[in-house]
């Protein structure tokens, strides 16, 4: 059973665009726009869902794009957890409640986008450069660093895959 969450549009979800995020964007374009809000408001929003997962550059930028990228990394990687306190904390996760096992049901939503275009996966040149230059190279796993996290839940054992069992 998947993640309780809407997924992607049939017509999104069958979109020949490159990545999920690309799909999502456009999504969020038509939403906003058959809405009436404002080009710059809708542009501001695709920008800020083109640059979540580019670290580095979004905390640069309109303080939107900052901001959704802070809470993806502070709500999916934990990255900033110990930065608030368990009531603010608590707080949030009261209005916008977490599934029991959302680790592992966030890594299935991010793979039920992708497992349709397992070539959009590509691009990672960067480790790509390593591993060829460095066989030894272990690339750094993006679903470890969820189940890594701090926030409570997402029960696994050996053998899950997670990279996270000797």
């Amino acid at each position: 059973m998947g993640p309780p969450w809407p997924t992607l549009s049939a017509r999104w979800q069958k979109s020949s665009l490159h990545d999920d995020c690309c799909q999502s964007r456009g999504l969020v374009r038509d939403f906003l726009t058959s809405h009436g809000v404002p080009e710059a408001d809708v542009y501001t929003v695709w920008t800020a869902i083109a640059l979540h997962t580019t670290p580095g550059i979004p905390v640069h930028m309109h303080p939107v794009v900052a901001l959704v990228t802070a809470g993806v990394e502070m709500d999916v990687l934990g990255l900033t957890y110990g930065q608030y306190s368990d009531a603010e904390r608590e707080a949030v996760v009261s209005a916008y409640p977490r599934t029991p096992d959302f680790k592992e049901d966030i890594v299935l939503a991010f793979y039920d986008g992708l497992r349709l275009k397992p070539d959009t996966t590509f691009g990672n040149v960067k480790a790509d450069v390593i591993a060829d230059k460095e066989p030894g190279f272990r690339r750094g796993n993006f679903c470890s660093v969820i189940r890594a996290s701090r926030w409570p839940g997402g029960t696994h054992e050996p053998g899950c895959g997670c990279g996270l069992h000797a």
